[in-house]
């Protein structure tokens, strides 16, 4: 498997970026390897997957604490963290949780001065691991909210053995070599006085307990995967990228811990007229000639519908108008954003004969040059 990248080199900021300088190189990234702007590309589609990972655990200053002091690690359920994603150890028969202290064991050849001793048990509650989804909807409901049922994988306790890994009617024994605990400590005299190394127990692997009758159903392992179907409500105004959490729907823990998190990251598909910016909707509209120099009143659309729209005489090209509280609903408040407007003159083409007669009219009387022998600076005579 290919190792992880630093998660502010995956966003281009320094490890001192704000949160606002994250926020920004975010949605540049996002916006870069969109997989709407990228159809069938696997590699833009990884890129954007590893965006909003990294913009998920950046974003949260918790999360982002860890990161800096354990990096990767803070979130791998195999290094002991609690905030790892995957399912370790499924099918193994084991399923390897540490804490620091097993992490620095490992490093020093299975503990140094003493810090395995005091290390947890490898077989109390465990929390379960979050499971992440990716989830697709259309422009509309990311504006207005609305609600999907997904499919979802997910690890439940077995059924048959509630948890226990054991056969019907049989029970674990307690292991007799580390008394439950998971952990071997082996004390020795050294040069510099006596340590203390702590490792796993190679008898029970780490589960304190030793199953002689394994379930069938779960190979001994306690837990089974399957595929459930989650109703998620999409909140109005949610935007690309953004990711929801569901407390408790996730992987369900280990030896009575809690279940782990749902967290269900949105893409939103464009839209054929409109382009959003926050809370705010855009929308270019091309107009003639004549509406722009005359005036003109026109049916535009807007998120709730058709409104009217005055276009004043002498309109220029690139002028924006203002529909206020025509654009997102706001997430965390009342009201919603604004909708803006920006009119595009569009140049007659295909003329026909008396079209190209009134154009010529017109240029006369406001005494401009047409014409091929036109040159610059000089009008025709």
């Amino acid at each position: 498997m290919a190792e992880k990248r630093d998660y502010y080199e995956v966003l281009g900021v320094q490890k001192t970026a704000t949160e606002d300088e994250i926020k920004k190189a975010y949605r540049k990234m996002a916006k870069k390897y969109h997989p709407d702007l990228h159809p069938g590309d696997a590699e833009a589609e990884a890129m954007f997957k590893e965006i909003n990972e990294s913009y998920e655990v950046l974003s949260d200053p918790d999360k982002r604490a860890k990161y800096d002091q354990f990096g990767h690690a803070a979130f791998d359920p195999n290094a002991g963290f609690g905030g790892g994603g995957g399912f370790g150890g499924f099918g193994g028969g084991m399923d390897p949780f540490g804490d620091i202290g097993d992490i620095l064991g490992s490093m020093f050849g299975g503990g140094f001065g003493g810090f395995g001793g005091g290390a947890r048990q490898q077989n109390g509650p465990r929390k379960g691991e979050n499971v992440r989804v990716n989830l697709t909807i259309d422009f509309e409901e990311a504006v207005f909210g609305c609600k999907k049922e997904i499919p979802v994988n997910m690890i439940e306790a077995c059924e048959d053995c509630h948890g226990s890994g054991c056969a019907p009617g049989t029970a674990p024994e307690t292991c007799p070599e580390c008394g439950g605990r998971g952990t071997v400590v082996k004390t020795e005299r050294t040069i510099f006085g006596i340590t203390q190394t702590s490792s796993q127990c190679p008898r029970c692997k780490g589960r304190g307990k030793i199953i002689h009758t394994p379930c069938p159903s779960c190979r001994g392992n306690g837990r089974v995967r399957k595929q459930k179907k989650v109703s998620v409500s999409i909140p109005a105004g949610i935007d690309n990228g953004q990711t929801i959490s569901l407390r408790g729907l996730g992987n369900d823990g280990i030896n009575g811990g809690a279940p782990g998190d749902l967290l269900v990251t949105v893409t939103v598909r464009a839209h054929a007229l409109f382009e959003r910016d926050g809370s705010s909707i855009l929308l270019d509209l091309p107009i003639s000639y004549a509406q722009a120099v005359l005036g003109a009143e026109v049916t535009i659309p807007t998120l709730t519908g058709k409104v009217n729209l005055n276009i004043p005489e002498g309109t220029e090209t690139g002028t924006v108008f203002r529909l206020k509280g025509k654009g997102v609903p706001y997430m965390r408040g009342n009201g919603n954003g604004d909708q803006f407007v920006t009119v595009t003159i569009e140049t007659p083409k295909n003329l026909n004969a008396a079209q190209k007669d009134a154009l010529r009219k017109f240029a006369e009387a406001m005494d401009e040059p047409v014409g091929k022998k036109y040159k610059f600076g000089k009008k025709k005579k």
